[in-house]
């Protein structure tokens, strides 16, 4: 377990050197915008090709990261020309952020991001828009938010349909729990998509299991190290009382696996989410029941891919059907009975993916309740 301490010390690490970025330079901006939204500019020929994200001490942010990477040098180009913007989980810095770039580029830019919260995508997708760039967006925006909305310039929206497979991942745990006792749910930022839907797939499940009683739900904001001190405050509040847990993702499921060590608990039924490397091992030993990957190389690298070539005129996002600009991406249910072969197909060794393959893997336009 000594990559879970290494990486909660990396987290605490992270915070004392983390400094907001400054807003400077926005001056230029206001010149930037006359393109207005959906007024897209001719083909851009060289544009910035950006990465907004949380940071790369997160496995999971790590690996989509890399997809932009491998996107960038299938250009030609090294790793290095994408620019990174690390938001820290800041959505005021995720938007200032794009704003200062906006503002260098004079809008000539693709944008890939993930916005943070919910709420922050509209701020962020007018901003680009307005400055005639760019951007595909992953995981986080409000149900009302379209990218036909904007015209070009809002390429894409990608996440997961993640209620279904969290109530899969919630079943696996509810019967390793026997069908009764109770169960602790640590969650994400509480604003965001994937957060709430991991959550109800929990809820859907415990319907068919009367005898297990939810405990407590509450947000671990996908860090391992407030995952550790929350699943502490539920060992100090239920004791004996808990007999499963539930992860929103794999990061939290490791500060839940150190608190659980701390009292001497070796045994007790875990379920996570977004097959990073580690929680698979975890998982081949059966200290984690199941975890669902989401393939974040392939996201990471397609975002990319999509800003990139609506920029560049490769295509009119504008002609594409609806489920061409929201979509669902790819999902795998990762047990112990499967792990060894996961991970040698899609871990030990990353596939070879073409970038200009928009939507192969995805999973069908985006449903709304």
């Amino acid at each position: 377990m000594s990559f879970i301490k290494k990486h909660i010390e990396q987290e605490k690490l992270n915070r004392r050197n983390f400094l907001f970025a400054s807003a400077a330079g926005l001056g230029s901006f206001a010149a930037a915008g006359m393109f207005g939204p959906g007024m897209a500019r001719a083909a851009i020929t060289d544009p910035t090709i950006a990465w907004s994200y949380r940071n790369r001490t997160n496995p999971y942010w790590n690996e989509i990261v890399s997809g932009g990477e491998a996107f960038v040098q299938s250009l030609g180009m090294s790793k290095d020309a994408l620019t990174h913007l690390i938001n820290e989980g800041s959505s005021e810095k995720a938007l200032a952020d794009v704003k200062a770039l906006l503002a260098r580029t004079n809008g000539q830019l693709a944008l890939a991001i993930d916005t943070n919260d919910a709420p922050n995508c509209r701020p962020v997708v007018e901003a680009v828009a307005e400055a005639g760039g760019y951007v595909s967006t992953i995981w986080n925006k409000t149900d009302d938010l379209h990218p036909w909305d904007f015209g070009d310039n809002y390429v894409s929206h990608m996440t997961w349909s993640d209620e279904k497979p969290a109530e899969e991942t919630a079943r696996i745990l509810l019967e390793a729990m026997g069908g009764k006792g109770g169960v602790v749910h640590l969650g994400g930022i509480a604003s965001n998509n994937p957060a709430i839907e991991r959550l109800q797939g929990l809820r859907n499940a415990l319907v068919d299991y009367p005898d297990v009683e939810l405990l407590a739900a509450e947000p671990a904001d996908w860090d391992t190290q407030k995952a550790n001190q929350v699943m502490s405050g539920f060992l100090t509040r239920f004791g004996d009382e808990i007999t499963g847990v539930h992860c929103a993702n794999d990061t939290i499921a490791y500060g839940v696996i150190e608190a659980l060590r701390a009292e001497g608990i070796e045994d007790m039924p875990i379920v996570s989410y977004d097959g990073n490397p580690q929680a698979v091992q975890l998982v081949a030993e059966r200290k984690i029941l199941a975890t669902v990957f989401t393939n974040p190389h392939w996201g990471g690298g397609i975002t990319a891919s999509l800003a990139y070539h609506a920029a560049t005129g490769a295509f009119k996002p504008s002609e594409e059907p609806n489920e061409h600009r929201e979509f669902y991406g790819p999902t795998i249910m990762v047990t112990p009975e499967d792990a060894a072969e996961f991970k040698a197909s899609y871990l030990d060794s990353v596939p070879s993916y073409d970038w200009a393959d928009f939507w192969g893997p995805t999973n069908g336009q985006i449903q709304y309740k």
